[in-house]
């Protein structure tokens, strides 16, 4: 499904991603994990076709997203850290506007709002303008932007950053459902415990480079995910 074929990205003279090989292959939930600067938003990005890379090449569903950008896009969705939306749309008008752009069909669309903004009990406020909206709402929104057009790739910064505990474990079972069902998820999130439950692989990144990867039973042997990762930052 994603594909990194080491990849390596510079900022001046500082390698911010450093020779970078991961595989998140369909029905995977693969967490990426690392301190602040460590690299992650950069290959996220990098991934998305959002940022250039020096060398190396990305796959998405076996094509690159260096020659064939927008074929990749299409079946991918990114969720940033921090969404940048339209404030002067609504919230019903920006989401009618992702799907089409991804030309979801009329009767699908108003099905999967319908759905999603149920789920994250969003649908009263779908007229509102989404300057209205407080940080947790947009990031419901962008949520369900990233689902309503059903791609088989979904990519997150920080997915569960302004959820509430409600809204985080609906989350969390909306991304199992798409991972049964033949899609893939890759996500950096700084919530080990989280991660430590929710994903079947985990990758921690330090300084660019990849310091451990596996099952997370591979990752974590007979300690907590915690218990690794300052384990591994501290060396």
């Amino acid at each position: 499904m994603l594909r990194i074929e080491h990849l390596t990205k510079t900022y001046g003279n500082k390698r911010a991603v450093d020779d970078l090989t991961l595989h998140i292959r369909p029905g995977q939930i693969y967490g990426f994990i690392g301190h602040n600067g460590a690299g992650k938003t950069t290959t996220i990005k990098a991934c998305c076709g959002i940022m250039n890379f020096d060398s190396g090449e990305i796959y998405i569903g076996g094509r690159s997203i260096k020659s064939e950008p927008l074929e990749c896009k299409r079946s991918l969705a990114y969720i940033p850290d921090n969404p940048d939306l339209y404030d002067f749309l609504s919230g019903i008008k920006y989401l009618n506007f992702i799907c089409d752009v991804f030309a979801v069909p009329q009767a699908e669309r108003q099905e999967r709002i319908h759905r999603y903004a149920e789920i994250f009990e969003l649908t009263a406020d779908l007229a509102e303008p989404i300057s209205a909206y407080s940080h947790g709402m947009k990031q419901k929104l962008a949520i369900i932007s990233a689902l309503v057009h059903s791609p088989r790739l979904i990519i997150m910064d920080e997915p569960f950053v302004g959820l509430d505990p409600v809204a985080s474990h609906k989350l969390k079972g909306l991304m199992r459902e798409h991972c049964d069902n033949g899609g893939a998820i890759f996500f950096s999130t700084h919530v080990l415990e989280v991660a430590e439950k929710l994903c079947d692989m985990v990758a921690i990144i330090k300084s660019g480079k990849l310091i451990k990867s596996g099952t997370m039973d591979e990752v974590r042997g007979d300690d907590s995910l915690e218990e690794v990762f300052l384990e591994l930052e501290e060396e």
